[in-house]
Protein backbone atom coordinates (compact mmCIF):
# COMPACT_ATOMS: atom_id res chain seq x y z
CA UNK A 1 0.00 0.00 0.00
CA UNK A 2 1.15 3.56 -0.75
CA UNK A 3 2.09 5.50 2.45
CA UNK A 4 -0.52 8.07 3.53
CA UNK A 5 1.90 11.03 3.21
CA UNK A 6 2.83 9.97 -0.35
CA UNK A 7 -0.85 9.58 -1.31
CA UNK A 8 -1.52 13.08 0.01
CA UNK A 9 1.41 14.50 -1.99
CA UNK A 10 0.18 12.87 -5.22
CA UNK A 11 -3.35 14.18 -4.52
CA UNK A 12 -1.97 17.69 -4.03
CA UNK A 13 0.08 17.53 -7.23
CA UNK A 14 -2.71 16.17 -9.42
CA UNK A 15 -5.84 17.70 -7.98
CA UNK A 16 -4.67 20.85 -6.20
CA UNK A 17 -1.98 22.32 -8.45
CA UNK A 18 -3.33 25.86 -8.07
CA UNK A 19 -4.84 27.90 -5.27
CA UNK A 20 -8.63 27.53 -4.85
CA UNK A 21 -9.16 31.18 -5.75
CA UNK A 22 -7.31 30.80 -9.04
CA UNK A 23 -9.07 27.45 -9.73
CA UNK A 24 -12.49 29.10 -9.36
CA UNK A 25 -11.47 31.73 -11.91
CA UNK A 26 -9.74 29.27 -14.26
CA UNK A 27 -11.43 25.84 -13.83
CA UNK A 28 -10.02 24.61 -17.17
CA UNK A 29 -6.45 24.73 -15.83
CA UNK A 30 -7.19 21.84 -13.44
CA UNK A 31 -8.29 19.62 -16.32
CA UNK A 32 -5.21 20.60 -18.35
CA UNK A 33 -2.93 19.65 -15.47
CA UNK A 34 -4.65 16.27 -15.16
CA UNK A 35 -4.35 15.62 -18.89
CA UNK A 36 -0.68 16.60 -18.93
CA UNK A 37 0.02 14.34 -15.94
CA UNK A 38 -1.70 11.35 -17.53
CA UNK A 39 -0.02 12.04 -20.87
CA UNK A 40 3.36 12.07 -19.15
CA UNK A 41 2.58 8.77 -17.41
CA UNK A 42 1.50 7.19 -20.71
CA UNK A 43 4.65 8.33 -22.55
CA UNK A 44 6.95 7.10 -19.77
CA UNK A 45 5.10 3.76 -19.62
CA UNK A 46 5.38 3.37 -23.40
CA UNK A 47 9.12 4.11 -23.35
CA UNK A 48 9.69 1.59 -20.53
CA UNK A 49 7.63 -1.04 -22.40
CA UNK A 50 9.49 -0.47 -25.69
CA UNK A 51 12.85 -0.62 -23.91
CA UNK A 52 11.90 -3.90 -22.22
CA UNK A 53 10.43 -5.38 -25.43
CA UNK A 54 13.51 -4.50 -27.50
CA UNK A 55 15.83 -5.84 -24.76
CA UNK A 56 14.02 -9.18 -24.47
CA UNK A 57 13.99 -9.55 -28.26
CA UNK A 58 17.55 -8.44 -28.99
CA UNK A 59 19.46 -9.63 -25.91
CA UNK A 60 19.86 -13.40 -25.85
CA UNK A 61 23.34 -13.74 -24.41
CA UNK A 62 22.21 -16.49 -22.03
CA UNK A 63 21.25 -18.63 -25.05
CA UNK A 64 24.58 -17.93 -26.71
CA UNK A 65 26.46 -18.90 -23.53
CA UNK A 66 24.42 -22.11 -23.16
CA UNK A 67 24.96 -23.22 -26.78
CA UNK A 68 28.69 -22.45 -26.85
CA UNK A 69 29.44 -24.13 -23.53
CA UNK A 70 27.33 -27.18 -24.44
CA UNK A 71 29.33 -27.65 -27.65
CA UNK A 72 32.62 -27.08 -25.80
CA UNK A 73 31.86 -29.66 -23.10
CA UNK A 74 30.89 -32.19 -25.78
CA UNK A 75 34.23 -31.64 -27.55
CA UNK A 76 32.66 -30.26 -30.74
CA UNK A 77 34.40 -26.87 -30.56
CA UNK A 78 37.52 -25.36 -29.05
CA UNK A 79 39.08 -21.95 -28.56
CA UNK A 80 41.38 -19.80 -26.45
CA UNK A 81 38.43 -18.36 -24.48
CA UNK A 82 36.48 -21.55 -23.78
CA UNK A 83 37.88 -22.31 -20.33
CA UNK A 84 37.46 -18.72 -19.20
CA UNK A 85 33.85 -18.64 -20.45
CA UNK A 86 32.59 -22.07 -19.44
CA UNK A 87 34.80 -23.43 -16.63
CA UNK A 88 36.59 -20.60 -14.83
CA UNK A 89 33.81 -18.03 -15.42
CA UNK A 90 36.44 -15.27 -15.67
CA UNK A 91 34.94 -14.17 -19.01
CA UNK A 92 31.50 -12.72 -18.29
CA UNK A 93 28.80 -11.07 -20.39
CA UNK A 94 27.53 -7.86 -18.83
CA UNK A 95 25.82 -5.04 -20.74
CA UNK A 96 23.86 -5.96 -23.87
CA UNK A 97 24.73 -3.86 -26.95
CA UNK A 98 22.94 -5.99 -29.58
CA UNK A 99 21.08 -4.38 -32.46
CA UNK A 100 20.10 -7.73 -34.00
CA UNK A 101 18.70 -10.87 -32.38
CA UNK A 102 20.96 -13.04 -34.58
CA UNK A 103 24.19 -11.18 -33.73
CA UNK A 104 24.73 -10.85 -30.00
CA UNK A 105 27.06 -8.09 -28.79
CA UNK A 106 27.89 -7.62 -25.12
CA UNK A 107 30.29 -5.52 -23.11
CA UNK A 108 32.00 -7.84 -20.67
CA UNK A 109 35.02 -8.52 -18.50
CA UNK A 110 37.84 -11.00 -19.00
CA UNK A 111 39.95 -11.21 -15.85
CA UNK A 112 38.84 -7.66 -15.01
CA UNK A 113 39.82 -6.39 -18.47
CA UNK A 114 36.99 -4.62 -20.37
CA UNK A 115 36.18 -6.53 -23.57
CA UNK A 116 33.48 -6.90 -26.21
CA UNK A 117 31.95 -10.36 -26.73
CA UNK A 118 30.21 -11.21 -30.01
CA UNK A 119 28.28 -14.32 -30.92
CA UNK A 120 26.00 -15.40 -33.75
CA UNK A 121 22.74 -17.17 -32.91
CA UNK A 122 19.86 -18.72 -34.82
CA UNK A 123 16.93 -16.43 -35.66
CA UNK A 124 14.30 -17.01 -32.91
CA UNK A 125 11.55 -16.78 -35.57
CA UNK A 126 13.00 -19.76 -37.45
CA UNK A 127 13.61 -21.87 -34.37
CA UNK A 128 10.75 -23.13 -32.22
CA UNK A 129 12.31 -21.59 -29.09
CA UNK A 130 13.15 -24.83 -27.27
CA UNK A 131 16.78 -25.16 -26.09
CA UNK A 132 17.29 -28.48 -27.89
CA UNK A 133 15.93 -26.93 -31.12
CA UNK A 134 18.47 -24.08 -30.89
CA UNK A 135 21.24 -26.59 -30.22
CA UNK A 136 20.26 -28.57 -33.33
CA UNK A 137 20.23 -25.41 -35.45
CA UNK A 138 23.65 -24.33 -34.17
CA UNK A 139 25.13 -27.76 -34.90
CA UNK A 140 25.01 -26.93 -38.62
CA UNK A 141 27.60 -24.20 -38.03
CA UNK A 142 30.19 -26.77 -37.05
CA UNK A 143 29.65 -29.39 -39.77
CA UNK A 144 32.94 -28.57 -41.58
CA UNK A 145 35.54 -29.86 -41.89
CA UNK A 146 34.44 -33.47 -41.49
CA UNK A 147 36.28 -36.17 -39.61
CA UNK A 148 39.12 -37.60 -41.69
CA UNK A 149 40.05 -34.31 -43.37
CA UNK A 150 43.84 -34.05 -43.60
CA UNK A 151 45.83 -30.92 -42.77
CA UNK A 152 46.66 -30.39 -46.45
CA UNK A 153 43.00 -30.68 -47.38
CA UNK A 154 42.04 -28.22 -44.67
CA UNK A 155 44.67 -25.74 -45.89
CA UNK A 156 43.29 -26.08 -49.40
CA UNK A 157 39.77 -25.44 -48.03
CA UNK A 158 41.04 -22.28 -46.36
CA UNK A 159 42.91 -21.08 -49.45
CA UNK A 160 39.84 -21.55 -51.68
CA UNK A 161 37.59 -19.79 -49.17
CA UNK A 162 39.94 -16.82 -48.79
CA UNK A 163 40.38 -16.56 -52.56
CA UNK A 164 36.60 -16.30 -53.01
CA UNK A 165 36.18 -13.74 -50.23
CA UNK A 166 39.31 -11.63 -50.69
CA UNK A 167 40.15 -12.18 -54.34
CA UNK A 168 43.28 -13.62 -55.92
CA UNK A 169 46.13 -12.23 -53.81
CA UNK A 170 49.81 -13.24 -53.89
CA UNK A 171 49.96 -13.31 -50.07
CA UNK A 172 47.00 -15.65 -49.43
CA UNK A 173 49.34 -18.45 -48.34
CA UNK A 174 50.64 -16.21 -45.56
CA UNK A 175 47.08 -15.55 -44.43
CA UNK A 176 46.32 -19.30 -44.45
CA UNK A 177 49.31 -19.84 -42.14
CA UNK A 178 48.03 -17.06 -39.88
CA UNK A 179 44.64 -18.76 -39.65
CA UNK A 180 46.24 -22.14 -38.87
CA UNK A 181 48.35 -20.56 -36.10
CA UNK A 182 45.24 -18.89 -34.67
CA UNK A 183 43.30 -22.18 -34.76
CA UNK A 184 46.06 -24.09 -32.93
CA UNK A 185 44.89 -23.10 -29.46
CA UNK A 186 47.13 -25.47 -27.48
CA UNK A 187 50.12 -24.64 -29.72
CA UNK A 188 51.07 -28.25 -30.29
CA UNK A 189 51.75 -27.71 -33.99
CA UNK A 190 48.58 -29.59 -34.95
CA UNK A 191 44.97 -28.57 -35.55
CA UNK A 192 42.37 -30.84 -33.95
CA UNK A 193 38.93 -31.39 -35.48
CA UNK A 194 37.32 -29.18 -32.80
CA UNK A 195 39.87 -26.41 -33.48
CA UNK A 196 39.31 -26.68 -37.24
CA UNK A 197 35.49 -26.59 -36.89
CA UNK A 198 35.72 -23.51 -34.67
CA UNK A 199 37.98 -21.45 -36.93
CA UNK A 200 35.97 -22.44 -40.02
CA UNK A 201 32.71 -21.28 -38.40
CA UNK A 202 34.36 -18.01 -37.35
CA UNK A 203 35.65 -17.28 -40.85
CA UNK A 204 32.06 -17.28 -42.11
CA UNK A 205 31.57 -14.09 -40.03
CA UNK A 206 32.61 -11.13 -42.15
CA UNK A 207 33.89 -9.04 -39.22
CA UNK A 208 36.06 -11.87 -37.89
CA UNK A 209 37.56 -12.49 -41.33
CA UNK A 210 38.43 -8.80 -41.65
CA UNK A 211 39.93 -8.73 -38.14
CA UNK A 212 42.27 -11.57 -39.09
CA UNK A 213 43.17 -9.95 -42.44
CA UNK A 214 43.68 -6.49 -40.91
CA UNK A 215 45.01 -7.46 -37.49
CA UNK A 216 48.28 -5.56 -37.89
CA UNK A 217 46.46 -2.32 -38.76
CA UNK A 218 46.49 0.40 -36.10
CA UNK A 219 42.82 1.33 -36.30
CA UNK A 220 41.35 -2.19 -36.19
CA UNK A 221 40.19 -3.56 -32.80
CA UNK A 222 42.43 -6.38 -31.55
CA UNK A 223 41.11 -9.93 -31.47
CA UNK A 224 41.68 -11.33 -27.97
CA UNK A 225 40.19 -14.80 -28.15
CA UNK A 226 37.36 -17.05 -29.30
CA UNK A 227 35.32 -20.15 -28.48
CA UNK A 228 33.43 -21.82 -31.31
CA UNK A 229 31.83 -18.95 -33.24
CA UNK A 230 31.96 -16.61 -30.24
CA UNK A 231 34.84 -14.14 -30.32
CA UNK A 232 36.27 -11.53 -27.95
CA UNK A 233 37.78 -8.18 -28.94
CA UNK A 234 39.26 -5.23 -27.13
CA UNK A 235 36.66 -2.73 -25.96
CA UNK A 236 36.76 0.67 -27.62
CA UNK A 237 36.14 3.34 -24.95
CA UNK A 238 33.77 5.29 -27.22
CA UNK A 239 32.01 3.06 -29.73
CA UNK A 240 30.70 5.88 -31.93
CA UNK A 241 31.61 9.38 -33.10
CA UNK A 242 28.52 10.71 -31.32
CA UNK A 243 27.59 9.96 -27.74
CA UNK A 244 23.81 10.17 -28.10
CA UNK A 245 21.97 7.63 -30.24
CA UNK A 246 18.20 7.99 -30.30
CA UNK A 247 16.40 4.58 -30.40
CA UNK A 248 14.27 3.93 -33.48
CA UNK A 249 11.02 4.03 -31.52
CA UNK A 250 11.82 7.55 -30.22
CA UNK A 251 13.01 9.10 -33.48
CA UNK A 252 9.47 10.21 -34.38
CA UNK A 253 9.16 12.07 -31.06
CA UNK A 254 12.59 13.73 -30.89
CA UNK A 255 13.38 16.24 -33.67
CA UNK A 256 16.59 15.53 -35.58
CA UNK A 257 17.75 19.10 -34.94
CA UNK A 258 17.49 18.53 -31.17
CA UNK A 259 19.46 15.26 -31.19
CA UNK A 260 22.06 16.87 -33.50
CA UNK A 261 22.43 19.86 -31.17
CA UNK A 262 22.84 17.57 -28.15
CA UNK A 263 25.50 15.54 -29.95
CA UNK A 264 27.37 18.70 -30.86
CA UNK A 265 27.25 19.81 -27.23
CA UNK A 266 28.45 16.41 -25.95
CA UNK A 267 31.19 15.97 -28.58
CA UNK A 268 34.90 16.24 -27.70
CA UNK A 269 36.71 19.53 -28.21
CA UNK A 270 37.48 20.34 -31.86
CA UNK A 271 41.23 19.52 -31.68
CA UNK A 272 40.36 16.05 -30.34
CA UNK A 273 37.83 15.56 -33.12
CA UNK A 274 40.57 16.54 -35.58
CA UNK A 275 42.82 13.85 -34.09
CA UNK A 276 40.05 11.23 -34.40
CA UNK A 277 39.48 12.35 -38.01
CA UNK A 278 43.17 11.91 -38.89
CA UNK A 279 42.94 8.33 -37.58
CA UNK A 280 39.81 7.69 -39.65
CA UNK A 281 41.56 8.98 -42.78
CA UNK A 282 44.50 6.68 -41.99
CA UNK A 283 42.07 3.75 -41.79
CA UNK A 284 40.80 4.65 -45.28
CA UNK A 285 44.43 4.42 -46.46
CA UNK A 286 44.95 1.11 -44.64
CA UNK A 287 42.05 -0.67 -46.36
CA UNK A 288 42.92 0.66 -49.81
CA UNK A 289 45.11 -1.82 -51.71
CA UNK A 290 46.36 -3.67 -48.62
CA UNK A 291 48.25 -6.95 -48.42
CA UNK A 292 45.03 -8.94 -48.82
CA UNK A 293 43.21 -6.78 -51.35
CA UNK A 294 41.01 -3.71 -51.19
CA UNK A 295 38.11 -3.22 -48.79
CA UNK A 296 35.05 -1.01 -49.17
CA UNK A 297 33.09 0.81 -46.47
CA UNK A 298 29.54 -0.23 -47.31
CA UNK A 299 27.74 1.36 -44.37
CA UNK A 300 29.31 4.73 -43.56
CA UNK A 301 27.68 5.35 -40.22
CA UNK A 302 29.01 7.51 -37.35
CA UNK A 303 27.95 4.76 -34.94
CA UNK A 304 30.41 2.32 -36.54
CA UNK A 305 33.44 4.55 -35.91
CA UNK A 306 34.82 4.85 -32.39
CA UNK A 307 37.85 6.10 -30.51
CA UNK A 308 39.79 5.25 -27.38
CA UNK A 309 40.67 7.29 -24.30
CA UNK A 310 43.62 8.85 -26.17
CA UNK A 311 41.27 9.94 -29.01
CA UNK A 312 42.83 7.49 -31.47
CA UNK A 313 40.30 6.26 -34.03
CA UNK A 314 39.21 2.63 -33.76
CA UNK A 315 36.62 1.00 -36.00
CA UNK A 316 34.00 -0.20 -33.52
CA UNK A 317 32.16 -2.30 -36.12
CA UNK A 318 34.08 -3.88 -38.98
CA UNK A 319 30.86 -5.50 -40.17
CA UNK A 320 30.28 -2.30 -42.13
CA UNK A 321 33.35 -3.09 -44.29
CA UNK A 322 33.42 -5.63 -47.13
CA UNK A 323 36.15 -6.86 -49.45
CA UNK A 324 36.07 -5.54 -53.00
CA UNK A 325 35.98 -9.15 -54.24
CA UNK A 326 32.74 -9.86 -52.33
CA UNK A 327 31.06 -6.67 -53.56
CA UNK A 328 32.06 -7.35 -57.17
CA UNK A 329 30.80 -10.92 -56.84
CA UNK A 330 27.47 -9.63 -55.56
CA UNK A 331 27.12 -7.13 -58.44
CA UNK A 332 28.36 -9.33 -61.28
CA UNK A 333 25.48 -10.39 -63.52
CA UNK A 334 22.88 -8.91 -61.17
CA UNK A 335 19.64 -7.88 -62.89
CA UNK A 336 18.61 -4.25 -62.43
CA UNK A 337 16.22 -1.50 -63.47
CA UNK A 338 17.82 1.40 -61.59
CA UNK A 339 21.07 2.09 -59.72
CA UNK A 340 19.26 1.32 -56.46
CA UNK A 341 19.09 -2.34 -57.57
CA UNK A 342 22.90 -2.35 -57.68
CA UNK A 343 23.49 -1.60 -54.00
CA UNK A 344 25.42 -3.85 -51.61
CA UNK A 345 24.51 -3.15 -47.98
CA UNK A 346 23.68 0.55 -47.73
CA UNK A 347 26.46 2.54 -49.39
CA UNK A 348 28.23 0.39 -51.99
CA UNK A 349 26.30 1.35 -55.13
CA UNK A 350 27.24 0.70 -58.75
CA UNK A 351 25.54 1.93 -61.91
CA UNK A 352 22.88 -0.02 -63.77
CA UNK A 353 23.45 -0.63 -67.46
CA UNK A 354 19.89 -0.11 -68.65
CA UNK A 355 20.58 -1.52 -72.12
CA UNK A 356 21.42 -4.99 -70.85
CA UNK A 357 19.63 -4.51 -67.49
CA UNK A 358 22.67 -5.64 -65.50
CA UNK A 359 24.76 -3.99 -62.81
CA UNK A 360 28.28 -2.80 -63.51
CA UNK A 361 30.79 -4.07 -60.96
CA UNK A 362 32.60 -0.84 -60.07
CA UNK A 363 31.28 1.06 -57.04
CA UNK A 364 30.57 4.72 -57.81
CA UNK A 365 31.46 6.39 -54.51
CA UNK A 366 34.91 5.64 -53.01
CA UNK A 367 35.57 5.17 -49.29
CA UNK A 368 37.06 8.64 -48.93
CA UNK A 369 33.94 10.40 -50.26
CA UNK A 370 31.70 8.42 -47.87
CA UNK A 371 33.88 9.30 -44.91
CA UNK A 372 33.93 12.99 -45.88
CA UNK A 373 30.12 13.03 -45.87
CA UNK A 374 30.30 12.04 -42.17
CA UNK A 375 33.02 14.59 -41.49
CA UNK A 376 31.05 17.52 -42.89
CA UNK A 377 28.88 17.48 -39.78
CA UNK A 378 31.41 16.09 -37.31
CA UNK A 379 34.34 18.35 -38.16
CA UNK A 380 32.87 21.68 -39.22
CA UNK A 381 30.96 22.67 -36.08
CA UNK A 382 33.28 24.41 -33.64
CA UNK A 383 36.12 24.56 -36.18
CA UNK A 384 38.61 27.43 -35.73
CA UNK A 385 37.54 30.49 -37.75
CA UNK A 386 40.92 30.78 -39.51
CA UNK A 387 40.62 27.17 -40.71
CA UNK A 388 36.92 26.81 -41.46
CA UNK A 389 37.00 28.20 -45.03
CA UNK A 390 39.82 25.89 -46.18
CA UNK A 391 38.23 22.95 -44.35
CA UNK A 392 34.86 23.46 -46.05
CA UNK A 393 36.59 23.67 -49.44
CA UNK A 394 38.58 20.47 -48.84
CA UNK A 395 35.51 18.56 -47.66
CA UNK A 396 33.43 19.72 -50.65
CA UNK A 397 36.13 18.44 -53.01
CA UNK A 398 36.32 15.19 -51.08
CA UNK A 399 32.56 14.53 -51.09
CA UNK A 400 32.36 14.85 -54.89
CA UNK A 401 35.06 12.24 -55.56
CA UNK A 402 34.08 9.42 -57.92
CA UNK A 403 35.37 5.87 -57.83
CA UNK A 404 34.60 4.93 -61.42
CA UNK A 405 37.95 5.74 -63.04
CA UNK A 406 40.97 3.79 -61.79
CA UNK A 407 43.30 6.59 -62.87
CA UNK A 408 41.60 8.80 -60.27
CA UNK A 409 43.49 6.99 -57.47
CA UNK A 410 46.29 9.58 -57.51
CA UNK A 411 43.73 12.36 -57.15
CA UNK A 412 42.08 10.55 -54.22
CA UNK A 413 45.43 10.21 -52.45
CA UNK A 414 46.15 13.90 -53.00
CA UNK A 415 42.78 14.96 -51.51
CA UNK A 416 43.26 12.66 -48.51
CA UNK A 417 46.79 13.90 -47.82
CA UNK A 418 45.75 17.55 -48.17
CA UNK A 419 42.98 17.04 -45.63
CA UNK A 420 45.28 15.25 -43.19
CA UNK A 421 47.97 17.91 -43.56
CA UNK A 422 45.48 20.73 -42.98
CA UNK A 423 44.29 19.14 -39.72
CA UNK A 424 47.71 18.06 -38.53
CA UNK A 425 49.22 21.53 -38.97
CA UNK A 426 46.50 22.94 -36.71
CA UNK A 427 46.96 20.48 -33.84
CA UNK A 428 50.69 19.67 -34.14
CA UNK A 429 52.94 20.92 -31.36
CA UNK A 430 49.93 21.08 -29.02
CA UNK A 431 48.70 18.78 -26.25
CA UNK A 432 46.29 17.19 -28.75
CA UNK A 433 49.00 15.86 -31.08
Amino acid sequence: MMPRALRRLVHLMLFCPLSKGLQSRLPAIKVKYLLLAWLGILIISWIVYMQYASYSELCRGHVCHMVICDHYRRGIISGSSCKALCDQRTLTLQRCMSTSSTHQVYNGLWKERPVVIKCGIEDPVKADGAPDSILRQEMNLFDKPTRGTSMDEFKEMLHTFLKVNLGEQPSLSTLVDRVITLADVNQDGKVSLAEAKSIWALLQINEFLLMVALQEKEHTPKLLGFCGDLYVTERVSHSSLYRLEVPNYLQALIPEALSSSLNHWLAPAWPRRARITIGLLEFVEEVFHGSYGSFLICDANPYHVGYNSKYDCKMANLGSVASEAVVRGFLKGRRCETNADCTYRRDCTATCDRLVKQCNTEVVQPNLAKVCVLLQDYLLFGAPSDLRGDLEKQLRTCVTLSGLASQMEVHHSLVLNNLKTLLWKKISNTQYS
